[in-house]
């Protein structure tokens, strides 16, 4: 069975109160309810971790290493500023899908810039919280052809 790792980053938990009028109304557990139920319709367990704390966002991605082939990572505001996390993402050699809820690229300048976007697979961006379905079906396409 195929292992892929969905993880949220900061403020990410405020989903469905948090700017509704650019992130929706959802929260993030209906997100993650909806993507387990897809994953599992095409035999995929589905890790959801969310954490406001980049360490602990670290720490999973190296703890990963050994069950995960796939990455789902909306890193919220550490897209923008945080190299550690690229660098866990890079040395555990586990493929990722960088995904945003809002377009990032038509927000304000710091946020068109990216730690992630040139060693992601793949972009998926500005699909409000269909991005997240998006995302699981490119990782999930990538990692079927790999194989």
């Amino acid at each position: 069975m195929m292992n892929i790792l969905l993880i949220n980053g900061p403020n990410l938990n405020l989903l469905g109160t948090r700017e509704p009028e650019i992130y929706g109304n959802k929260t993030l557990s209906d997100i993650e309810k909806d993507l387990i139920k897809v994953a599992k319709e095409k035999s995929i367990n589905l890790e959801c971790f969310q954490s406001n704390h980049e360490g602990e966002i670290v720490d999973k991605i190296q703890e990963s290493v050994k069950s995960i082939q796939g990455i789902l990572i909306n890193a919220g505001a550490f897209t923008h500023t945080s190299i550690s996390i690229r660098d866990a993402l890079i040395g555990s050699k586990i493929p990722f899908v960088e995904l945003h809820i809002s377009n990032i690229f038509n927000r304000e300048d710091f946020r068109k810039e990216s730690f992630l976007t040139d060693k992601a697979i793949g972009i998926i961006s500005g699909f409000g919280i269909s991005s997240y379905s998006l995302a699981l079906e490119g990782i999930i396409g990538y990692l079927s052809i790999k194989d």
